[in-house]
């Protein structure tokens, strides 16, 4: 199919990296090329002083330590908002470098904590490693905020893709078992629904980085099963969760030519009847993952409106 990509991200097409996932050897080689992916990819040279330190938090129950980065302002006075950040990359790849230029430009912007999380991944680590992974660091982020430097009462969880599909997770995790207590989730082009059956998920087969055949193999990696089965736990698809009231407020973002675009939108919409402050964004001539095309004013229009979203979310009164 062609598509109408934005004019301003046609011409970076060619230079993507293709990533398609079939097995477990085009997964090592994709993991290979998001790594290098990420080591051309521009930095980002804070205005203000950032800390930024890499420590271990405890894991779950009978599970290794999560390896998490903190990025803290240097310039701050009294507790600030936090923020539990859960990178993307399908389930099966990503880790601490990935987003490090976009979450210290956020430390930046916003004067916030920001706790990177580095989950198991699948299928190594299928369903429920990951996501208990992240429960962990949220909850550590509580019970170490005096130490942090975060305002207990303003702490939110973040992510993109397969990081916006847990941040959406942790949320439902969070208020089944009683907390900890979230200020506001960000679900950035999120990942949430294993059954695959939504009309852009059947229609983009072909669509740049990611597609049908990709979020197939991701979720078949993530549950160690066929995706679309009659058990699936909501909190593996938070699509699957039958109530989603008394979650935080919610900040949720699509992209035209994306297969997730469709399961995104009706989590906005669900999340809206049920009663939850429920903000959308839905950005025309998009591709999943194009805001790494930072230079495209559709891609800084996607950034400045997320800063927007964290900093009325968190209650951000800096910056």
């Amino acid at each position: 199919m062609t598509y109408a990509i934005d004019p301003e991200l046609a011409p970076w097409l060619d230079m993507l990296p293709e990533v398609p996932l079939t097995d477990h050897e085009s997964l090592l080689t994709a993991r290979a090329s998001m790594a290098q992916l990420g080591e051309v990819l521009p930095g980002y040279e804070p205005v203000n002083p950032v800390d930024v330190r890499d420590t271990a938090v405890p894991g779950p129950s009978d599970a290794p330590d999560v390896p998490v980065r903190v990025y803290s302002p240097g310039n701050r006075t009294g507790a600030v908002p936090g923020l539990l950040y859960i990178h993307g990359g399908g389930f099966v790849m990503g880790d601490l470098d990935m987003f490090n230029a976009q979450l210290l430009r956020l430390v930046d912007e916003l004067g916030i904590v920001i706790v990177s999380v580095d989950y198991r991944l699948a299928p190594e680590h299928p369903f429920p490693a990951p996501v208990e992974d992240c429960y962990a660091a949220l909850a550590w982020v509580e019970a170490k905020a005096a130490e942090l430097g975060i305002d207990p009462a303003r702490i939110g969880v973040a992510g993109e893709s397969a990081g916006g599909g847990l941040s959406a997770a942790v949320a439902l995790l969070a208020r089944d078992r009683g907390g900890p207590a979230l200020r506001f989730q960000y679900l950035g082009i999120p990942e949430l629904d294993d059954r695959l059956d939504t009309p852009s998920m059947e229609a983009y087969t072909d669509t740049p980085i990611w597609n049908r055949p990709n979020a197939v193999f991701s979720w078949t990696s993530y549950l160690g099963a066929e995706p679309g089965g009659a058990d699936v736990s909501p909190y593996a698809a938070p699509a699957r969760a039958t109530d989603l009231a008394g979650l935080p407020p919610a900040f949720v973002t699509t992209c035209q030519f994306d297969p997730l675009r469709d399961e995104g939108i009706q989590y906005a919409q669900r999340l809206a009847h049920a009663g939850v402050q429920a903000e959308f964004r839905h950005y025309p001539g998009t591709f999943h993952g194009s805001g790494m095309v930072e230079t495209a004013q559709i891609s800084r229009r996607m950034f400045a409106d997320v800063v927007d979203a964290l900093r009325r979310g968190l209650g951000v009164t800096t910056g």
